[in-house]
């Protein structure tokens, strides 16, 4: 199977389509599935615009609303996650998965499912050590701090990726912390000075991927979100280091980046000078983050935002948990979509069923099933996130939950998403903005919930809807209601 694989996506949609076409027109060959990493910004109309952490001057509406509204048609199957930078309004709509827009698959804030029997796997967002023992807390339509908390992993949906036999592939946003240290670490350091002071104090990256790394040990691992081209190759036997780097006595700070700091009260333009003048005197401070990245100030949480669970558990759990047979990992990291970026590559990997005429077949993995019943009892959308069994404990559930599975679903739970998803407009799409913010229950988690005889927490229908609800015009019909209006912020 070809796969093309992207790194950070900014709504280019269209130009990364077109650069796929112009590889298969050069190199005679199909690609069969394309998968973004992240920042993917599934924005439908402008509304969606107003759930997005990005500054004002970086809100921009994209492309992604006429594959939405099928004005036009992704040209192959495309399986993506969540970054930092997302309508969050929209991603946690189809918190467990679904479809964003016709042939565009979304995993959710963690996810699995089979394609032509590759196991394909991830989880969204990125690490934040304040929030990744709380529960999935933020409530729409998310004042400012939810905005930027709601990206963060959690320790929840981690948990729940340490119980998946080994992937095939693997997508994330965030890097695992250290894997530079297992490729050419000396010329990620070349390309990309800034990151020294990240490497030399060991935190670049997140520490609970390097754990996922280690216990489930997936073939292929792919992620974005430091805009560079990074390879490495984790040795789950024996890791090997790369050889260290020579330091270089100078900071430096990152060229692309936009260091923002909204705490502050700063505009764009203050940020930009505030750049250059740590460019120009790099004694003055430490060195300045990545600069494609839009990087936002948390610092103004409150006690309640980032309350921690007690006693939650360890996510090493390559310890705890027979490992899997997989000798090593091989690990890929793109750039954003730009010109002259190594954004995009072209990988071959072999799949268990053959590609037929009609393109790749998406499945659920039933494993993933199992484990998204055993977990649910779990799942906690309060500050303080419920304290879960030890995942021996978890994985004995997770077995009796796969047996339910086999025994209670079609294909043994293999069956195809299509048959059980189907992409149903809720928001309007298009470049007119809405009518105030609503909540939306998406019929497609809705159909999963259903098939999995769970309640739908994540967006159910309001109980009672008020004469204030006014219907967007131009939207699909919503027979599941719609929440009183909220301003538009």
């Amino acid at each position: 199977m070809k796969i093309a694989v992207e790194g950070c996506c900014h709504g280019e949609l269209d130009n990364i389509y077109a650069e796929i076409a112009r590889r298969q027109q050069s190199g005679g060959y199909k690609v069969d599935m394309l998968l973004i990493c992240g920042d993917f910004q599934a924005i439908r109309n402008p509304g969606d615009l107003e759930f997005m952490a990005v500054p004002d001057k970086y809100k921009q509406l994209g492309g992604f609303y006429r594959y939405y509204t099928g004005e036009r048609q992704a040209p192959m199957l495309t399986i993506v996650i969540g970054g930092n930078h997302e309508a969050s309004n929209y991603m946690w709509e189809l918190y467990h998965g679904g479809w964003l827009a016709p042939n565009i698959y979304y995993l959710g804030a963690a996810g699995s499912v089979l394609v032509n029997g590759l196991r394909l796997s991830g989880i969204s967002g990125i690490y934040q050590a304040d929030h990744y023992t709380t529960g999935h807390y933020e409530r729409f339509p998310y004042n400012r701090s939810h905005l930027r908390s709601i990206y963060h992993t959690r320790i929840y949906d981690v948990h729940r990726l340490m119980l998946l036999d080994s992937p095939d592939l693997f997508m994330s946003h965030d890097w695992p912390l250290s894997i530079e240290q297992y490729g050419d670490t000396a010329g990620l350091l070349r390309h990309k000075p800034y990151f020294q002071s990240e490497i030399k104090a060991n935190n670049l990256g997140s520490p609970p991927l390097l754990d996922l790394l280690k216990t489930i040990q997936p073939a292929r691992w792919f992620s974005a979100h430091l805009h560079t081209r990074f390879e490495a190759t984790f040795n789950h036997q024996h890791p090997v280091l790369s050889a260290p780097a020579a330091p270089t006595h100078e900071v430096v700070a990152n060229p692309d980046e936009i260091v923002l700091d909204e705490a502050d009260g700063m505009d764009v333009a203050e940020f930009e000078e505030t750049a250059e003048v740590a460019k120009a005197d790099a004694s003055a401070r430490i060195a300045v983050a990545n600069p494609d990245e839009i990087t936002m100030d948390d610092d103004d949480e409150t006690s309640a935002d980032v309350e921690h669970a007690e006693g939650a558990l360890s996510t090493d759990a390559a310890s705890v948990l027979p490992r899997q047979s997989r000798q090593s990992t091989y690990f890929l990291a793109l750039d954003k979509c730009l010109p002259r970026r190594r954004y995009l590559e072209i990988v071959d990997v072999p799949a268990p069923i053959p590609v037929g005429a009609e393109g790749p077949s998406i499945t659920f993995d039933p494993q993933w099933l199992a484990i998204t019943r055993a977990f649910f009892p779990y799942l906690s959308l309060e500050a303080r996130q419920k304290e879960m069994p030890d995942l021996q404990t978890m994985k004995a559930e997770v077995g009796r939950q796969l047996d339910w599975v086999k025994s209670h679903l079609t294909h043994g739970g293999a069956a195809p998403v299509r048959d059980v998803q189907k992409f149903t407009r809720t928001a309007p799409g298009g470049n007119a903005p809405p009518r105030g913010s609503h909540w939306y229950t998406n019929p497609q988690t809705e159909a999963l919930c259903n098939l999995l005889e769970l309640e739908n927490a994540i967006n159910p229908p309001p109980s009672t809807l008020t004469t204030s609800s006014i219907p967007v015009p131009g939207a699909d019909s919503d027979p599941q209601g719609t929440m009183p209006d909220v301003p538009a912020k």
